[in-house]
């Protein structure tokens, strides 16, 4: 068994323009006489490795907290492509998944409703996220902080998350070769929050 940390640290993530930066203070020290170390945070819900509830774009979409856990806990397929994603590119991914899934010969396994894309430069259209969205998958993730054209993201978010597909953004995947794992990426459970950050990772069962 293999565990691989696909998140950013957060305090040098990378971070979506406009967003605030992480920041964090240290309230209480060691050091300085004080019973313990204590550090107050300062950071956006969607810096670093985070997920993106529906609210995030939809005014009476789920919140993060009322998001249901098996879409981000499950196996997973992670898929190389870099550069944009096509509707046709979509498909195939996750057919990709789907064959492998059957190949594995676990019975269980729904790795195809989950797919994290493995590359620096993915963009996932509108047309992708519509095939993305007619195939019932749980979750895309992506390299990106955000999915879709950085210039444009809305209609891709909208298309995604008014089906409740979970967004996964900002994840490290350079070390994962493409493949089956099985995903932890339970987002903080940030009440009434439109997203949160998270660890995430994968298992190679291999």
């Amino acid at each position: 068994m293999k565990i691989y940390d696909i998140s950013q640290e957060v305090f040098s993530c990378v971070v979506f323009p406009g967003d605030p930066k992480p920041e964090g203070e240290q309230v209480m020290s060691i050091r300085k006489g004080d019973v313990c170390n204590l550090t107050k945070l300062t950071m956006c819900a969607h810096n670093g490795t985070h997920v993106d509830a529906p609210y995030h774009f939809l005014e009476e979409g789920k919140k993060v907290d009322e998001m249901e856990l098996k879409r981000l806990i499950g196996y997973a397929y992670v898929a190389d492509h870099n550069g944009v994603v096509t509707a046709e590119d979509a498909k195939q991914i996750v057919e990709r998944a789907w064959t492998a899934a059957e190949l594995s010969k676990r019975a269980d396994c729904d790795a195809y409703r989950r797919i994290l894309i493995k590359g620096a430069d993915t963009v996932v259209t509108e047309e992708a996220a519509v095939a993305f969205r007619d195939r019932k998958i749980y979750l895309i993730g992506n390299e990106s902080q955000t999915v879709g054209p950085m210039e444009a993201p809305k209609q891709v978010h909208l298309t995604l998350l008014g089906a409740e597909v979970v967004l996964l953004e900002g994840i490290r995947l350079e070390a994962v070769p493409e493949g089956i794992y099985i995903l932890h990426a339970a987002p903080i459970n940030l009440g009434g929050c439109d997203g949160a950050p998270c660890r995430a990772t994968l298992i190679s069962e291999e």
